[in-house]
């Protein structure tokens, strides 16, 4: 038997928070070595686009299953995340050490994102489990874990990975697996539903609740710009650096992408904190309202000195991912209580459905009208998702979020 790690909401906090980070290296893994997979493996564009798309896709595929079968609520949390965690951490390590052609990389990069289909909205059940007051901070937290845990393969590459793919690959695979056997640690909450019986009406009955979906429609314009802004930056910043003639810019690109997703940590923190005390719908309007208003001006500021590019790219990724995690603590306070899993996962979905558009409409953008760009039609998704979250302010349901600060 395991010995007790998790005593109080704190200790969950920082368990939950910990697995999670590690976990989620598995997503940019490939990503980060996209230019020497495809040298090494003789990769098109196209096909180097899809390491990262498929981890899209197989996120998409599995949290639709999960939410079909309410698996989320069906199996202990502590599980089905050890679980995924290890599988997803198992197929990276096979991408390392027995892969060199796309098919079968992209393959396996779609079983990874099924597999991480099984972490991220687990995550935010599980700390919803211990926190009902405080929930905003609870997730933003969980969501900063992700952040940075998605920018730490660029983080590897900066340190020892350059020119050496399969050292980021193994080490996002032994991180993530660390995650998985952390998350075993875990315990249920005191706010943790019981598990749920399969009922295949539960989807239904979430996609026809008003508040629920007008929470879900911030959510989706949020991930119109989000995955593209993080998948795309890197690239944009080596053309910027270029074309301002720094030196080495590859290796500085690398560094700055890292601090950008990586601040978005921080942010979702303070977000977090902020929710809670003057309302979801507040904090996420306003982060939207910023991060869209820099996909504008990264055209402005492309080319531009180092000086200025650089706090510019880190003030983005802060507000960028800010609100992520507001959105899903409104649905878990939002959603019946016994199927917040399933509602969890469901958002989670489409959200990562709605990635596959914008990632892939950056570089035809860029083909057209360059990188300077390229970024300016992600403005529309935080216009949107703000609009749907200033209607879901209105409604007399937003009193259940956030000790009623809506």
């Amino acid at each position: 038997m395991l010995p007790r790690v998790v005593r109080s909401k704190w200790h969950a906090l920082v368990l939950v928070g910990v697995a999670e980070l590690f976990a989620m290296t598995l997503w940019f893994s490939a990503s980060a070595v996209g230019p020497e997979l495809a040298d090494a493996w003789g990769l098109s564009a196209a096909e180097t686009a899809w390491l990262t798309m498929a981890v899209q896709v197989g996120f998409v595929v599995g949290a639709l299953l999960s939410a079909t079968f309410t698996l989320a609520d069906t199996l202990q949390p502590r599980y089905f995340f050890a679980g995924s965690a290890l599988l997803g951490a198992g197929v990276t390590a096979v991408i390392a050490g027995a892969v060199d052609s796309a098919l079968p990389a992209i393959a396996l990069r779609f079983a990874t994102g099924m597999a991480l289909a099984g972490v991220y909205p687990t995550g935010m059940k599980m700390m919803a489990g211990w926190f009902e007051r405080g929930r905003g901070l609870a997730i933003g937290v969980l969501v900063g874990a992700l952040t940075v845990g998605s920018a730490t393969p660029h983080l590897i590459r900066v340190v020892g990975g350059i020119g050496n793919p399969r050292t980021v690959l193994y080490g996002a695979a032994a991180i993530a697996a660390v995650g998985g056997l952390l998350a075993l640690f875990y315990e249920e909450g005191p706010h943790q539903a019981e598990a749920a019986p399969f009922d295949p009406r539960a989807v239904g009955r979430i996609l026809r609740d008003r508040p629920t979906m007008l929470a879900n429609g911030g959510y989706f314009g949020h991930m119109w710009e989000l995955y593209a802004v993080w998948t795309w930056i890197p690239v944009y910043l080596v053309a910027s650096l270029t074309e301002r003639g720094v030196p080495n810019p590859t290796e500085i690109a690398s560094l700055l992408a890292f601090g950008t997703i990586a601040i978005g940590g921080v942010g979702a923190w303070l977000a977090g904190s902020a929710a809670d005390r003057w309302g979801r719908t507040t904090v996420t309007s306003a982060s939207m309202v910023v991060s869209g208003t820099a996909c504008l001006l990264a055209g402005v500021v492309y080319g531009s000195a180092l000086v200025v590019v650089a706090p510019f790219v880190l003030l983005w990724g802060f507000v960028v991912v800010a609100d992520s995690a507001q959105f899903s603590a409104a649905v878990s306070e939002l959603a019946e209580d016994s199927y917040v899993g399933s509602a969890l996962t469901l958002q989670t979905a489409v959200g990562f459905l709605v990635t596959l558009g914008s990632i892939q409409l950056v570089p035809v953008l860029q083909g057209l009208v360059g990188w300077q760009w390229a970024f300016a039609p992600l403005a529309l998704g935080p216009a949107l998702g703000t609009l749907s979250m200033v209607r879901l302010r209105s409604r007399p349901e937003a009193s259940r979020m956030a000790d009623g600060r809506g």
